[in-house]
């Protein structure tokens, strides 16, 4: 397996956020999983491709020390998806770190693990994402990066890499 689980759409996932974050996590020595909802070529939304090793009905949080979700409007297929709100729920119950950019805080925020945590997330003109959070229990920030303990949450593809910091700086504390 591998050190971090980077979980993209099946279709439409944010290319930047993806490839950025991956890259800063390789460059720090870690190893990466991409996982989807099946195993194969999933394209993002800016055209470039990328291939999932493992389904996510697959996903043992437990081979891994970080888990990601990685945004674009494809990630709202996760938003009600009974493996991904699970996956979500086994890292904090295993003490792994869970990161989220994008629109995916949501899926977090829909598996009730943010309940009182600092958050940030890309929001529309309408603060439709910022109001889900809180709906759920979440602090919104609206900052550009937000950690609070385990949870890293990202705002959007501007921030990828310092996405990819925080959680290099997460996985070696």
């Amino acid at each position: 397996m591998g050190d971090t689980l980077l979980i993209i759409a099946p279709e439409k996932f944010r290319d930047e956020e993806l490839f950025d974050t991956k890259s800063v996590l390789e460059e720090s020595g870690f190893v990466t999983v991409i996982a989807s909802k099946t195993a194969g070529v999933k394209k993002g939304m800016m055209g470039a491709t990328a291939k999932a090793e493992i389904s996510l009905g697959k996903v043992d949080v437990n081979d891994y020390k970080a888990i990601i979700f990685i945004g674009g409007p494809g990630a709202s297929f996760y938003f009600e998806n009974a493996a991904a709100l699970n996956i979500a729920r086994e890292s904090i119950k295993n003490n792994k770190i869970l990161a989220a950019i994008c629109i995916a805080p949501i899926i977090l925020g829909n598996a009730g693990v943010l309940v009182g945590k600092n958050v940030t997330c890309w929001d529309d003109p309408f603060r439709t994402y910022s109001k889900k959070l809180k709906a759920k229990g979440a602090k919104y920030t609206g900052k550009e990066i937000e950690t609070d303990g385990r949870i890293i949450t990202a705002n959007g593809p501007e921030a990828s890499k310092l996405f990819g910091k925080a959680i290099v700086d997460a996985l070696n504390n």
